[in-house]
């Protein structure tokens, strides 16, 4: 077995960032795996999302052909069973979300396949593929080996891997699929939104994020109006979020959002633990600001300042005026 099989997946018809992302994962460990990397995308009009998927790296995009616009996850299964079967790949990727996990597993036992859930980190070692997720309440990383096993199915968790800019040259195919004996097994009931919030920090240019340096949540406002006067999106770390300083939407890191977009991240008074840090793996500029210059965030910083996040907060007000 060889080659990399990426699910790809959408919903009342835009493609989910996920899709993209995985063709990233793939990248990371298409010349260790070799073969071909594909993407496949069921629907009942699969090949409006081909010129989207058509990105560099990918050989070839396949279209399953179903007779129903929403989500199935026995027709996701099956289909991805049958790419599988076709092109026995050594690595399937499936987007670590709703969708995702309600079939993974179960295609994970069809196949015989290794499993892991919620990835964000892919590898080749000596002994075979290598995949790292969270641990202890993602507390630590866990490395995952899967001895024995010529493939191995994972989900990925999204805005872990940046995906491949520009047009692909990948050719179309269809991928023959039988739903005889799966239809009506469910019943598409309707979609009910996520709560609505204002700010989205995986989108964000610009982020300054505060962390328990703050002190006490009534020092917040004074911070959130700092944000808004840079034009930042106003961060924080999971202490912040977990104490209800601020609301979940704005928390980085591994178990809030990663900052996928940003340009320019200012740290006051968080330390950096490697669950932050996993939010913060694809920004450009990092300014870390916190009173202990031995902080884990100096490690990954671009500048740093070891000094009071207040001193600091009056020096950037006086500024900006």
């Amino acid at each position: 077995m060889s080659g990399i099989l990426i699910v790809a997946e959408h919903t009342r018809g835009v493609l989910a960032d996920s899709s993209a992302d995985l063709i990233g994962a793939a990248m990371a460990v298409k010349a260790q795996l070799g073969g071909p990397v594909r993407v496949l995308v069921a629907g009942d009009v699969p090949r409006v999302f081909a010129e989207a998927l058509n990105r560099p790296g990918v050989d070839e995009i396949l279209l399953a052909q179903t007779d129903n616009a929403h989500f199935d996850a026995a027709v996701s299964e099956a289909a991805v069973m049958a790419a599988a079967r076709a092109h026995e790949p050594a690595l399937i990727l499936i987007g670590h979300s709703a969708s995702g996990v309600s079939f993974a597993a179960a295609l994970a036992v069809q196949l015989g396949s290794g499993f892991a859930a919620d990835v964000f980190g892919i590898a080749v070692a000596a002994s075979g593929l290598r995949a790292t997720r969270g641990g202890y309440g993602n507390k630590v990383n866990v490395e995952l080996d899967f001895p024995g096993k010529s493939v191995v199915t994972l989900t990925v968790r999204g805005a872990s891997f940046k995906a491949p800019e520009g047009h692909g040259d990948a050719r179309i195919t269809t991928l023959p699929l039988s739903l005889d004996g799966i239809k009506g097994r469910y019943r598409h009931m309707g979609f009910e939104e996520a709560p609505a919030s204002d700010i989205d920090v995986s989108k964000a240019e610009f982020i300054l994020s505060i962390g328990r340096g703050v002190q006490d949540e009534k020092n917040v406002p004074r911070f959130a109006a700092l944000a808004e006067k840079l034009g930042a999106t106003l961060g924080c770390s999971r202490p912040v979020a977990d104490s209800g300083w601020l609301p979940k939407p704005h928390q980085v890191g591994l178990t809030g959002k990663v900052a996928s977009s940003c340009k320019l991240y200012i740290a006051l008074g968080i330390s950096g633990a490697v669950q932050h840090q996993h939010g913060m793996k694809h920004v450009e500029t990092i300014v870390a600001v916190n009173t202990d210059a031995n902080a884990p965030i100096y490690n990954v910083a671009t500048h740093g300042c070891a000094m009071d996040v207040f001193v600091f907060a009056d020096a950037l007000e006086r500024c900006i005026g």
